[in-house]
């Protein structure tokens, strides 16, 4: 076992993208930090993304702090590059990384925080929670769901297409995930692709750079008091990658609204139609991964934390980075974590007192 120390100035829990851009800014303060990460390589959710994911931002636009992501042997990176620029970025910064450690809990202790994992502790004058969203999936409750005989797994546990080959599939989700799944899985299988409004499809130019470049002027407006009239485009609308422009030429992205219940063997709509399908792939998103931090007594109703930029409202000493627009705008993307991880520890450090 690492001979680690047991107290520090800062603990991240996390080891994902929000956790390294906040270590990249730690690094360069006299404060003494470490970061505890449940997965057992570099990587954090883009280990288990599925076998094809791509981003949809070049290189060079989706970058953490410091060192810039190697150019792509394509236009966008895979999932296996990413994995690879985080394990690199990781060991070209030597950031003090401590895995597999699965964080049981947080909890007040005098005026530091107490971090939990299992038989093991440490004590922390502020806490960054990283811990993004990806084990904690979100499938909506529709009525029948159990009684349904057919498989039904969320796009977190999805890989790839061979086990649906010659079945009847339905995608629920009208975003990213859903459309990139919808446009492998329509290769080998039958498929029926549910979205609660028609989705958005960006024109064919439109990448995540310019979802950048307008998430930021709207950080910029909001900052200033003002509103900014922008065309339609947020980090939730479909991309046209190129798998997905190929399954448009194959008239495989119509979808159709949300049905009513499922029936034993498929689903059924509040007009009476039914289709027999044999899966279900969730594309319904996540909600933030907080159970470490029930303890506090931090967690609201609506499964955030209150926060103001990304400290904690009802606990000083307690930040929240890369959670989405509720911890900075585009907080949840490689690029735009870095604003929000360089304003967190800029705020730890004055807090902190500069040590």
């Amino acid at each position: 076992m690492l001979n680690t120390p047991t107290t520090v100035d800062v603990l991240v829990i996390g080891g994902g993208q929000a956790a390294l851009a906040t270590a990249y800014f730690l690094r360069r303060t006299s404060l003494s930090f470490l970061l505890l990460d449940e997965q057992a390589t570099p990587g954090a959710a883009w280990l288990h993304g599925w076998d094809s994911l791509r981003l949809f931002s070049p290189a060079t636009w989706s970058s953490i702090p410091g060192w810039p992501m190697p150019a792509s042997a394509t236009t966008y990176p895979s999932r296996g590059e990413v994995i690879d620029y985080l394990s690199r970025y990781e060991q070209r910064y030597q950031l003090p990384v401590l895995r597999p450690v699965h964080v049981d809990a947080v909890e007040r202790d005098g005026d530091h925080l107490r971090v939990r994992a299992g038989e093991r502790s440490w004590r922390a004058r502020a806490v960054v929670s990283a811990t993004g969203t990806w084990s904690h999936p979100y499938i909506p409750d529709y009525p029948g769901r159990e009684d349904f005989a057919g498989v039904q797994l969320h796009s977190a546990q999805y890989v790839d297409p061979t086990p649906f080959a010659g079945q009847r599939v339905m995608i629920v989700g009208g975003g990213n995930s859903g459309a990139q799944i919808l446009a492998e899985v329509s290769k080998v299988a039958e498929t029926l692709w549910i979205t609660p409004e028609p989705p958005l499809f960006l024109a064919d130019e439109v990448d995540g750079r310019v979802l950048f470049e307008r998430a930021t002027e709207r950080w910029k407006a909001q900052q200033e008091g003002r509103s900014v009239d922008q065309p339609i485009g947020g980090l939730g609308d479909v991309v046209m990658v190129e798998p997905v422009r190929e399954a448009r030429g194959r008239g495989v992205l119509v979808s159709e609204r949300p049905f009513a219940r499922f029936t034993e063997h498929g689903v059924e709509w509040a007009d009476g139609r039914q289709a027999e399908v044999d899966a279900v792939i969730w594309c319904t998103g996540f909600r933030p991964a907080l159970d470490h931090l029930s303890e506090l007594g931090v967690i609201e109703a609506d499964g955030k934390v209150a926060v103001e930029g990304t400290r904690a409202l009802k606990q000083p000493n307690l930040w929240l980075v890369g959670y989405g627009e509720w911890t900075g705008a585009a907080s949840a993307t490689l690029i735009g974590v870095t604003r929000t991880a360089r304003s967190a520890v800029s705020e730890i450090d004055a807090a902190l007192g500069g040590h």
